[in-house]
């Protein structure tokens, strides 16, 4: 189950950095991490801190919530 919430909270972050019309790259640079982590947390491969995911809503412009929609 922890698996299954991983790749859907990446494939939420994926979704709206695509939104954001942001590459992966320019996505990484923007929150000061290398691009291949930034791939690990959209594949759901890593479970990014309480810190990264507020800096993932920041530098989305969306509140926090909106990355945990994805129960639908």
């Amino acid at each position: 189950m922890n698996t299954k919430i991983l790749q859907r909270f990446g494939e939420q972050v994926k979704r709206k950095r695509l939104e954001a019309e942001l590459s992966q790259e320019e996505f990484a640079e923007k929150l000061g991490i290398h691009r291949t982590y930034m791939s690990f947390i959209e594949r759901g491969i890593r479970n990014p801190s309480l810190i990264m995911i507020f800096k993932i809503s920041r530098a989305l412009k969306i509140k926090l919530p909106e990355l945990f929609e994805f129960d639908n």
